[in-house]
């Protein structure tokens, strides 16, 4: 039986019902279902609260099992293919020449190999850029590999993309653009249409599923709303396990007067009924984007922002995507008259290893310190790395961008060698603080620092401090720690006791790590 919109979203409202119920009283919602899902994922606030309570409630936000496993991942990588490799724009118009892809020597088990050896641990490939060609045998537009005489019209870079990843321990993302330029060009794509239900898998002539036990839903949509659906349908249950889901909020470069409205809730209903594992970012309720493409996360990142409802089921930021802060007490209290709730969103920063997005012959990879000083102010900052390589016209990643990784892995591998507390004596008092002995005097100049984030972001300020000539004196003073805090010390410190002081926090802090290391660069 087909799973209507109309009972699938009322189940999700429900159980978003019950989350909040959980997570502002402690007691579920009476008509909610039992154990729900996600009970402190977003919590509504209002202009009546007072800044006392507001900051109760940050303390309350919790993350999802999915946004755990995301965070986890530290180092994502991105791979920016299509028309674009061929044509040499950023941006494709729509109207190319499917023809022009013909990545002859296309060899996805040397991404693979590259990028983990890079130390990646999940990879997205742009199945669907700006320009709406696709990467895989589609069933609902032409402009796809399998209008390309490359391979006879039976090429499928997805499907090998996906098998090359899991074959070498690589978790599978997908980016589907919400921009399509060709479905503008054919009609489609911002074309006014109202969102009726619609049938997803809509079934086309000839269509091979014909006659098959299919599993379909009933979605509000328009008609490139509709198209999206279908599409995701396609990825999501002909490719195997499915890890990210990456959208952003890009329109397409048509006149102002179209514009499309993303039938955000629809997608995302998909894609928790097929792929409920998956993460989905950036435009999505597990990741947000950073607010720019340098790699760069605020010297004090917060996972815990205040959120606005946008419409057809999307929570955007309050505060600009530049803002200096977006979580801080005073961030969250200006955020506040015009914010529906405070979300666990936390932070993905991407950045492509060279300096476009897609390959263009003339340019070159960034240098080792280039990436090691992007990787402190990411990973280091608690947020995840995304580093866009993209392969070039062979259908290969360059060698010279491959050798980077390696260099990239190996140099961070250096900074943090051994971690010196290993075996050592840890005390922690009532206060929270917690002293480690590591036995003898040790030169410390890297410090990696880490909150058990199941309890929360709590410690709004922090010092580090080493044992000299008998005093305390401070290594590292900073406000947030997050799911990671990396420290380099701009000298070594010799000490054999060490202590992490939390001088400030919204409720009690859970450290999960306190480690020091001697650098090897």
């Amino acid at each position: 039986m087909p799973l209507t919109r109309r009972t699938f979203l009322a189940a999700a409202t429900a159980t978003a019902t019950a989350a909040v119920a959980v997570a502002t009283t402690g007691l579920p919602a009476a008509a909610a279902p039992a154990a729900p899902a996600e009970p402190y994922f977003r919590i509504p606030v209002s202009s009546d609260d007072s800044p006392a309570r507001l900051i109760a409630k940050a303390a309350r936000v919790r993350p999802t099992e999915r946004q755990l496993a995301w965070q986890s991942l530290e180092k994502t990588a991105f791979l920016h293919f299509g028309v674009n490799t061929f044509t040499g724009l950023e941006w494709g118009i729509g109207d190319e020449d499917p023809n022009v892809f013909q990545p002859t020597g296309l060899d996805t088990d040397q991404w693979a190999r590259a990028l983990r050896d890079g130390g990646f641990k999940l990879a997205i490939l742009t199945a669907k850029h700006h320009d709406g060609f696709v990467l895989y045998r589609s069933r609902y537009t032409k402009h796809s590999v399998v209008s390309s005489s490359w391979r006879d019209g039976k090429g499928d870079v997805l499907r090998s993309f996906a098998d090359s990843m899991r074959k070498y321990g690589i978790k599978v993302g997908v980016y589907i653009s919400p921009a399509d330029e060709n479905q503008y060009l054919d009609g489609v794509y911002a074309n006014g249409s109202a969102r009726t239900a619609r049938t997803i898998p809509t079934l086309v002539d000839g269509d091979d599923r014909a006659g098959r036990d299919l599993a379909t839903y009933e979605l509000d949509a328009t008609d490139y709303g509709a198209h999206m659906l279908n599409q995701l349908y396609e990825v999501l249950t002909e490719y195997g396990p499915v890890d990210e889901v990456w959208f952003d909020g890009a329109q397409g470069r048509i006149p102002p007067d179209k514009v499309e409205t993303y039938d955000w809730d629809s997608w995302y209903a998909l894609v928790r009924a097929l792929a409920p594992d998956a993460s989905i970012a950036v435009s999505g309720p597990d990741v947000r984007w950073v607010g720019n493409e340098d790699g760069m996360a605020r010297e004090n990142e917060w996972s815990v922002i205040a959120v606005k409802d946008s419409g057809n089921g999307k929570y955007d930021r309050v505060l600009p995507y530049d803002a200096a802060d977006e979580g801080s007490r005073d961030a969250l209290l200006k955020a506040q008259p015009d914010a529906a709730a405070l979300q666990w969103w936390p932070a993905e920063c991407d950045v492509s290893i060279r300096p476009g997005w897609f390959y263009h012959a003339d340019e070159s990879p960034k240098s080792v310190e280039q990436l090691t000083d992007i990787w402190y102010r990411s990973v280091g900052r608690g947020a995840v790395l995304l580093l866009n390589i993209p392969p070039d016209t062979d259908g290969r990643l360059p060698a010279a961008d491959v050798t980077r990784l390696k260099e990239f892995r190996e140099r961070t591998d250096r900074e943090l060698p051994k971690d010196l507390t290993r075996g050592a004596r840890v005390r922690q008092d009532r206060a929270g603080t917690r002293t480690v002995d590591l036995g003898r005097p040790t030169a410390v100049d890297r410090i990696r620092i880490a909150e058990d984030i199941r309890h929360g972001q709590q410690a709004e300020h922090f010092v580090v401090e080493a044992l000299v000539d008998g005093a305390w004196a401070t290594a590292a003073e900073l406000g947030t720690i997050g799911a990671c805090r990396i420290l380099p010390l701009t000298a070594p410190i010799t000490a054999r006791h060490w202590r992490l002081r939390i001088t400030q926090a919204r409720s009690a802090v859970h450290i999960k790590e306190f480690a020091l290391y001697k650098s090897q660069v």
